[in-house]
Order: structure tokens, then sequence, then C-alpha cells
């Protein structure tokens, strides 16, 4: 396997900036020039790869766990083509969208190209909304707002229960298997009508609508984010122009992720699709039991461009120091390491900067960002080499940046041709959503990696909404202090929950790693009370300080809006549904870690 060469400085951007300075703090930050020009209507680069590379691998996946089974892009356009004719057929459109239930998998990227194909917008929602839910609650309120004309789950056993709590009339149910009585089997879509994709497919504009994507609901009913064709490819322009070297080469990319996530749905899958590349599926995930599975696939499949979530990236670390062989592969063709989803604890990110340049000899680029399902979702982006995990780097090519004095902090709010137009069927919030000038409020707060020169970047500074005062009046940062308190346990969590709102200390719920719930209890105990300890020491002040612990009795719990499907924690959600724990905590009752 050949050795991808060594990047150069000209295959990332190298971005100039121009700055509006207002006499109320406020700080408007954007790179100089425009987006080049590209296209608009995502449809035309499924044409373009399917005329130019009709052969080149477009998508593939493990059928039953054995050999891959791959599409080409013209086969792709061809199924697109001929699924969407039996979908325009049974009357879906713009006011009758394709709602899917169930994971990624071939059939589920094909009825999204034939969706975006024919202007038929979809939407992709969590299974856990179907599978794990008890009441389908969140499921009713989608099918509410979308009131959609089809619905796809991969099993009709599996997803018969769901299928029923939002069945209605004229709804058609579309499985792969165990068609339920009534009901279309994928297969069975496979007949449609080309040429009545093809008329409708000459409609689209820049407008129409691709997607809705969900917000994760945990404080209500989930919001639809519209997402047109205009906003995914200038986002996937911004992403061409930040990651130049994804023109060198189509990307190759293993990748995990849920497609009803925009991270996957949107950035990933899309990145591949406008550069040509090649997108394997990874029944893996970043969990005992799944991982194996990932690790597998990485043995036979050399990314170009690796994606994961933080403790994704713990996991396999240790398997890449354990096992040269599989090092090498993961390496021979990395152009760069993407973390996303939560905080890198300092510890890994120094292990893969280490590992990476043992194995190539040179720096493999290892960076995150900042964006939103509201943002398409890439917006800032990092791609300067740096010592310590965490910076999100600086605005996308045709994007402002708002920088709005908020307490002490730096509110980010962001105007551009990726933003959403709104969310559907909600004006309210939609309105809530922007400011007087039109610029979308991402919630974050931000901090300038160089208070003198806002081009070295930026660190996320909390979720406004999580942040909250100490009783002394003293605002605490929650991003921030659990990213330090998660890296200073040393691999003993994987993640914690800040708490002391109204208090006159930090205390945190832990969640414990893998490692931690295998060790005796005493040692455990001791172990957390020491590395508390040297965290606390090490901390400056009382709004960073945690002094107090509780283990946390049980893993987030996705349907009460605890998790997202990536892993990260709702840390709102959990300090309302564990109150009498925090309590406990703060009260000092047995079983406290307290230093």
């Amino acid at each position: 396997m050949s050795r991808q060469a060594r990047l150069e400085p000209g295959d990332f951007w190298q971005p100039d900036f121009e700055y509006e300075h207002r006499p109320d703090g406020t700080i408007l930050m954007r790179q100089k020039g425009d987006l080049p020009p590209h296209d608009e209507v995502l449809a035309a680069y499924l044409d373009h790869w399917a005329d130019t590379a009709p052969d080149r691998t477009w998508l593939a996946r493990r059928e039953n766990g054995g050999d891959w089974r791959e599409i080409s892009y013209v086969e792709a356009r061809d199924m697109a083509r001929r699924i969407g004719g039996s979908l325009l057929a049974l009357g879906l459109g713009p006011d009758r969208p394709l709602l899917i239930l169930s994971e990624n998998s071939l059939e589920h990227a094909l009825l999204g190209a034939a969706c975006f194909y024919t202007g038929i917008p979809y939407a992709a929602v969590s299974p856990a909304y179907s599978l794990v839910s008890t009441d389908h609650g969140k499921l009713k309120g989608i099918a509410a707002t979308l009131t959609p004309g089809a619905l796809y789950g991969d099993d009709g056993n599996a997803f018969g229960p769901a299928f029923s709590a939002i069945a209605a009339e004229g709804r058609h149910v579309i499985t792969k298997t165990n068609t339920p009585a009534g009901g279309l089997t994928f297969d069975a879509l496979l007949s449609g009508d080309p040429t009545a994709a093809d008329a409708a497919r000459a409609k689209l504009t820049p407008e129409t609508t691709v997607k809705y994507l969900f917000t994760s609901g945990s404080t209500g009913s989930p919001k639809a984010v519209i997402n047109t064709n205009r906003m995914i490819c200038a986002m996937e322009a911004m992403v061409a122009d930040c990651y130049r070297f994804l023109r060198k080469a189509p990307p190759v990319v293993l990748d995990w992720a849920p497609w009803n996530h925009t991270a996957a749905g949107n950035k990933v899958s899309y990145l591949v699709l406008t550069n040509g590349g090649t997108y394997y599926i990874d029944d893996g995930r970043p969990i005992p039991g799944k991982f194996d599975e990932t690790v597998r696939n990485l043995r036979e499949i050399a990314c170009t461009w690796y994606f994961n979530v933080p403790v994704g990236w713990d996991m396999l670390i240790d398997e890449l120091e354990r096992d040269a062989a599989l090092a090498e592969t993961f390496f021979s063709r990395l152009g760069m390491m993407f973390y996303a989803g939560a905080g890198m604890a300092q510890h890994t990110w120094d292990r893969l900067r280490a590992l990476a340049h043992k194995v190539t000899g040179h720096e493999v680029l290892l960076a995150t960002g900042l964006g939103s399902t509201e943002t398409a979702p890439f917006a800032l982006a990092c791609t300067e080499v740096q010592e310590k995990s965490g910076n999100i780097g600086v605005p996308s090519l045709g994007l402002t940046l708002k920088l709005v004095p908020d307490g002490g902090k730096l509110e980010a709010r962001l105007k551009g041709p990726t933003i959403t137009p709104g969310y559907l069927g909600d004006p309210e919030k939609t309105a809530e959503a922007f400011d007087e000038e039109g610029f979308y409020k991402l919630g974050d707060a931000l901090k300038p990696a160089d208070p003198d020169d806002f081009a070295r970047g930026f660190y996320f500074d909390g979720r406004l909404a999580e942040n909250f005062k100490l009783r002394t009046g003293t605002w605490v940062t929650v991003g921030a202090v659990r990213a330090a308190l998660v890296d200073a346990m040393d691999g003993l969590i994987r993640d914690a929950v800040i708490t002391g709102e109204d208090e006159d200390q930090l205390g945190a719920l832990l969640l414990l790693s893998e490692q931690a719930k295998k060790m005796p209890e005493a040692e455990r105990t001791a172990a957390l009370t020491e590395r508390l300890a040297a965290a606390a020491k090490a901390a400056t002040g009382s709004a960073a300080r945690v002094k107090r612990a509780l283990i946390l009795p049980h893993d987030p719990q996705f349907d009460r809006g605890e998790v997202t499907e990536k892993g990260s924690l709702n840390q709102r959600a959990l300090r309302t549904n564990y109150a009498g724990l925090i309590d406990a905590l703060h009260a000092g009752t047995e079983g406290v870690i307290e230093v």
C-alpha cells in the first residue's frame, strides 16, 4: 500500500480576515473573498460523477457481516431515478415527505438520493425514537410536524410498533424485510418510472428542500430544521475550500455515525458525494461489544479522512498502539483526523499525535470544529497543528461570525448561505433563533485562543443555556470545567455532569469508564479521590474547582433526553433528572467523594 505524500500547507486554507469593531463591544469577523462557483443542487453532483466516473464505488456495506456490497455512481443514479419515480407515484412531494426510521444502510442512502434527485423532502430520525422509546412520544410529534406520505423501516417486525404509533390514512409503509400487510417492499420501488424522476429533477432549484433534520428535543418536541440544496452545497464548498487535500484524490471514508445527525448525514456523506469519493458504512460502534467490527473494517479500509467522537478515539488509540499492522494501514493514506461531539482528553490527543508521527514520520492534522444542525453543519474549523485539544478554529469562507458580549463572555452568531431558513411549521421558534440583523444565534460562547489575534482560533466557552452561577454570583462555564475534569481523571471517567447551581462549590456526577467499572470498589474510590484532589489543586478559582463527586448510578438514557446519539451528555437534562442525587451530593451524604 503506497504512502500518501506529506500534506503541504496548500492542502489546507490559509485564511485572511477582515473585522468590524462596534462601540458596544460586538465584533464581526469574516474571511476576505467569496466562495468559488459551485453546483447548487445535490443532484448535479450525482449526475457529474455518474457521467465522469461511472464505475467508481459511491457506497459500500458488508452484507450480513461478510463481503462488501458496493454501489457505483452510475448504479446509484439509476436506482435513485427508479425509486424516485415510485415515490412520486405514491404521491410524495413537498407536502408529503418521506420519513426514515431506521439506521444507516444502502437502502437508506438510496432513498435519500432518490428524494434529493426528485425534490421530495425526507427526514431521517433516530432509530431510538422507534426502538427504544416506550411511548413513541417524540416520534408522534415528528410525524405531526412533517405529515409524511411514507415511512421506511428496514425490518417490518422491529419497526411495527412505531409504524402503528404514527399510522395515518394514505401513509405508505416501506420495508426491506418482513413487510406488513398492505406495505411495500424496498425492491418494489426499483420498478418505478425513471422519466418521472427526470422531469422532477429538471424543476429543482437551490431553494428546494432536501431534508429536515431534527434537533435532539431534550427540552421538548424536536424541531425540524429545514435543509435546502443551497445550504448543503454551499457548506460542502466551504469544506472543499478548507480541506483542499480532498481535491487531490477522491476521499475514502469509513463511518458509523448516524445519518439522522447533521455531522454524518450532511457533512461527511455529502463530502464524499460532492468530491466523488467512496463511503464505507461501518456497522461497528464505539461501545463494548461492537467496536471490534470497526477495527475489523479499519484493517481493510485505508481512509483519507477519519471522523469519530472522543470516546471512539479513546478506544481506537488503544488498538492502534497495540497493533502495528493496523496502525500502518490506518495512517497509510490519512489526510486528517477529526473529532466532534464532545471535548477530547489531552492524553488521548497526545497519544494520537505521537503515534501518527511515529508511523508516518510527519504530523497528521488532528482537529475539530464547531457547527450545528442549523448551520448545515460546517461553520468553524481548525487547520493549524495544535499542542492541546479544543481549538475549534475560525469561520469558514462565506460566513460572518458575530461575537456579542454577554456576561463577560462572547456569544457566537453566524450569517451566510449555509444557515437554515428556519424550522418547519414553527415561525415562533424560527424568529427566536435569529437576531435583529438576521444572524443565527448558536447559543455557544467562544473564547479566543489569542485575544490579540482572533485568526488563531477559538475555544468553546460553554453552552449559554448550560452555564450557571454559584451562590457567590460567579458564573460557571460548564463545558470548560467538564473538559478539564475528564482530562484530569486520566481515563477513569468517560464524562461528567457539573453541578453546583446556587451552591458554595462545584460538584460532579461521574460517568465511569469501562476501565474504572472493572476496578475493585475500594481501589476505584481511592483512585478517584486522588485524581479529584489533584484536579482541584490545579484549578484556579471556585468556578473551576470541583471538590465533591458521586458516581452516576445508571448510564444516561436517550429516551429521557440525557444523551445524544453521539454520546454527548445533556447537562441540563441530567441535572434536572438527578436533582435528588445532586442534593445528596452537596449535602455530603454517605458515598460522596470529597476533597
